[in-house]
């Protein structure tokens, strides 16, 4: 998928849109754009091969049941919106781009940690912060990933416009 389509045409309105519910912000797009970078490739896969991870930003079926049982059951106006946001198809986290965007955001957002803060004089290590925070908080200390590699997936895609 075209990163500069993803963004603006997915990324950017579905954090827009739960706003004020979760705050809007360009570090959101940024860490969600690196997840989708690293998690599916640049949106190549939507379903993991050896695992059940789904969708875009690869969130498993216990972590969206988590969000909705744990998270949004407490937060009506937020859980409204999500659910504006769902179809009648099975798999929303697959066939449904704005939907997996919310989750993915949601799943960020309960974080107890804010996002890092935009480092306009040094964008390394903006973008190393959210690689780490990626890392801690969508990947898990067991999981596969670095926050290296999220950044470099992330810098590949955003670097292969066409």
């Amino acid at each position: 998928m075209h990163f500069t389509q993803f963004k603006e045409l997915v990324v950017i309105p579905t954090l827009k849109y739960l706003d004020p519910e979760i705050p809007y912000s360009e570090t959101a797009a940024d860490l969600l754009m690196m997840t989708a970078a690293h998690e599916s490739l640049r949106c190549r896969y939507i379903k993991q091969y050896q695992g059940p991870a789904l969708g875009v930003f690869q969130m498993e079926p216990a972590t969206e049941k988590d969000i909705f049982d744990n998270y949004l059951i407490y937060r009506a106006p937020l859980l409204n919106k999500i659910k504006a946001l769902m179809s009648e198809q099975d798999n929303q986290l697959i066939v449904n781009l704005g939907y997996a965007t919310a989750m993915a955001r949601v799943h960020y957002f309960r974080d107890h940690k804010a996002l890092p803060l935009q480092n306009e004089d040094n964008y390394s290590a903006y973008i190393e912060s959210l690689g780490d925070y990626a890392k801690r908080v969508y990947n898990t200390k067991e999981g596969k990933a670095t926050p290296a590699r999220y950044v470099t997936d992330y810098e590949n895609w955003k670097a292969d416009l066409y």
